[in-house]
Formats: structure tokens, C-alpha cells, sequence
């Protein structure tokens, strides 16, 4: 079965227990730890490329789930209706002496393509918007200088589309999303999710 007739495919009926903001692993975060939540598209191959390039490397938990709707415990199969507001995401716990948010927010311009409102490849709807949701106004400025510097630099031939809104309440996805593509290799993953060997920002 082709990969995108999988995803269409893919089960519903599997556990559906989910949290606010869990924090299972928290107690071993450092006391700086920050997140930073992002959206891109199906959430199966942002957290596989995220967690492929900074695990290891400041990276300390990552976690697909829903983010900017207007529903309280939200089903996968809800969200893929576009019924509930929310988009597929992903939430990072980082720490930021080794790792900025703006290396974070730089390298999602670079994974996905923030040009093509509500869609990513052949994905398309609201739950699949650009969006970076920040966490205290010191986020919310660096993604806005970020997002000018790569409409600028790096997307000067489409308009970025990517949504910077104020985070609200994350609903973790049910367990079987999470780390998906390792625990199903040959799985799905979105044609638009690779990343662009673009130059360095300039200042």
C-alpha cells in the first residue's frame, strides 16, 4: 500500500488517553529547561527530524501532540476532521545553554515549507499550518525576527504563511504517535519534511 493511502489508513481505535502538559519526565529536566512548541504539518516526521539532529545535543524531551484549538481533550480523529482548531505539533524541552531557540526556530524554516498555508505536501487543512507558539515575550520576539530574517533570506520566492500566537493548551497526542517513524520504520512521512541546505542567516 502506498505511503500516503498508510497515513489515510492509519488506526483510530488505539489508546486515546492524553495530558495536559505532562511532565513524566520532568523531575529530571535542569532548572533552566525551556520548550518551545512548533507546527509543520503531520507531526510523525517533524519530531523524527528534530530529534534526528539535536538529540543528544541539548534536546531533552519531545513529545507530538494538539495545540491552538478551541476543544478540551481533543481525538486524533477530531483534530483531522479541522473541526477543532487544532493543529499537529510538537513540543521540545530544550536547555538552553547548549541549545538556542533560535537554532531551534532556524531549523524549522529549514524542515518543512512555511509558504504553503494550511498544507504540507499533500497534506492540507488548518491542522496542517506553520505555526510557532511561544512561550513568554522573549520567544515570541525571536521567532518575529527569525521568521523576517528567512522571509527575507531563505523563502524571498513565496510568502511565509507561519502563524507566531501565544501558547495555549497542549493536549499530548495519543501514545501511538509518539516517536511513530522510529517505532515503524517505512512509516509515512510527508514529502515537504526534509531539510534545505540554505546559507547562514546574515544579521
Amino acid at each position: 500500500m502506498p505511503s500516503f493511502l498508510t497515513r489515510l489508513f492509519r488506526p483510530f481505535t488505539q489508546s486515546t488517553r492524553m495530558s495536559l502538559n505532562p511532565d513524566t519526565a520532568a523531575q529530571n529536566f535542569p532548572p533552566n529547561a525551556q520548550k518551545c512548541t512548533v507546527a509543520a504539518g503531520c507531526f510523525w516526521g517533524v519530531e523524527h527530524l528534530f530529534r534526528k539532529q539535536f538529540d543528544g545535543k541539548g534536546l531533552l524531551d519531545a513529545r507530538v501532540g494538539y495545540i491552538g484549538g478551541d476543544s478540551n481533550n481533543p481525538s486524533y480523529r477530531a483534530v483531522c476532521s479541522g473541526r477543532t482548531g487544532h493543529a499537529e505539533s510538537l513540543q521540545m524541552t530544550f536547555d538552553p545553554s547548549t541549545l538556542s531557540y533560535t537554532n531551534l526556530l532556524e531549523f524549522f524554516y529549514k524542515m518543512h515549507d512555511p509558504t504553503t498555508k494550511d498544507r504540507q505536501g499533500g497534506d492540507a487543512g488548518t491542522q496542517y499550518r506553520s505555526a510557532v507558539f511561544y512561550h513568554d515575550e522573549e520567544q515570541a520576539k525571536t521567532a518575529r525576527e527569525v521568521t523576517e530574517k528567512v522571509q527575507k533570506q531563505w523563502w524571498r520566492n513565496g510568502k511565509v504563511t507561519t502563524e507566531i500566537l501565544e501558547a495555549g493548551k497542549w493536549w499530548d497526542a495519543e501514545d501511538y504517535h509518539q516517536e511513530y517513524l522510529d517505532k515503524n520504520p517505512g512509516g509515512y512521512e510527508c514529502p515537504a519534511h526534509y531539510i534545505r541546505s540554505f546559507p547562514d542567516l546574515k544579521e
